[in-house]
């Protein structure tokens, strides 16, 4: 059965996506794996597995994109956990429009 955008996001997009936001909020803005934990509502443990490469192994390369999950870390360290989710969206979105990240996305061909 072939598998929709939303699917194919789903389960290799929001990993890359946590991962990429994950890494900003230690490696940009100094937070501790435990702080990021708490910031992006998921386990220190999950943060760990990002931060390892063990989820979320697709690497994003276009600079537009990555000073966006830049942002949106920002945004959510600024504002709280209620960020996560739109934020997330909006990474998203840049990402389905991305010609780098659709040749691992095979759900709209045809």
């Amino acid at each position: 059965m072939k598998r929709t955008t939303c699917e194919y996001m789903m389960w290799n997009g929001l990993p890359v996506i946590r991962k990429e936001i994950a890494e900003s909020m230690i490696k940009d803005f100094g937070l501790s794996q435990k702080d990021t934990a708490e910031k992006l509502g998921i386990t220190p443990a999950a943060v760990c597995q990002y931060v390892s490469r063990k989820r979320g192994r697709i690497n994003i390369v276009d600079d537009l994109i990555l000073t966006e999950i830049k942002t949106s870390a920002q945004n959510i360290i600024d504002n709280g956990n209620g960020h996560v989710i739109p934020e997330t969206c909006r990474i998203c979105k840049l990402l389905r429009k991305s010609p780098e990240f659709s040749l691992f996305c095979r759900a709209c061909d045809e």
